[in-house]
């Protein structure tokens, strides 16, 4: 009905099934992804790639990587191009998220915080990240796994640098991305249903919504 309000205790549903499978193969190919690639990309930790295990695991989870989303996009193709849009689509109150952030999650300031979408200036700039940094680990990694004796050394040296900067730079966001959306006191909740509960069941409570995701919120009300 629309214009009813949501009490505390009701939920809304933020993601489908399907995306959250994903989300969790996804997820689970990257930190694969990330300790193999750890361990050849720190030379202390060389000696544990010497049974060739660890490279193994990698290109493992490497197919996997790439597989799942080719799998996902042409099955929720509209989803898939609105999300790819909304990452790359950035306006006013992204700018007073990113200003206000910092009061937000280290000084506990919950005011002044503009409202956000479903997926909320954070979550934004990873899923940003995410895509850039995809495609770069997938061109790099296709030269140096499959092209690694046929291409010419510069561009192999190329790529290899390519992928260093996007394992630092996408390793760092991946932790911050799990402390903040999970960990930060802020996002832990004995009654409501925050972004942890909404990547298991799909939900999360109209409170949450309310709070941390005010233009969706108020979205889904118009729907009824």
């Amino acid at each position: 009905m629309q214009g009813r309000t949501k009490t505390d205790s009701e939920e809304l549903l933020k993601y489908r099934t399907q995306t959250r499978v994903l989300h969790w193969v996804h997820s689970a190919a990257f930190v694969l992804l990330f300790f193999t690639g750890l361990v050849l990309f720190v030379p202390p930790l060389g000696f544990l790639a010497e049974d060739g295990y660890t490279r193994l695991i990698h290109r493992i989870a490497a197919v996997l990587f790439v597989v799942a989303p080719l799998v996902y996009i042409p099955l929720n193709w509209k989803s898939s191009l609105q999300g790819m849009k909304k990452a790359f689509r950035w306006g006013v109150d992204d700018i007073g998220w990113l200003r206000t952030a910092p009061g937000y999650y280290f000084l506990g300031h919950e005011t002044g915080m503009p409202p956000q979408d479903d997926m909320n200036t954070g979550q934004k700039m990873w899923w940003l990240l995410v895509i850039i940094f995809g495609v770069v680990f997938v061109i790099s990694g296709l030269i140096m796994w499959v092209f690694k004796t046929a291409a010419p050394s510069l561009l192999l040296q190329w790529a290899v640098f390519a992928h260093d900067v996007s394992f630092i730079v996408t390793g760092a966001m991946f932790f911050v991305h799990i402390y903040l959306g999970v960990l930060h006191p802020l996002m832990r909740s004995k009654t409501q249903k925050t972004a942890w509960d909404a990547m298991i069941s799909g939900r999360v409570s109209a409170e949450y919504a309310r709070s941390h995701h005010g233009k969706w919120y108020q979205e889904m009300q118009r729907r009824g």
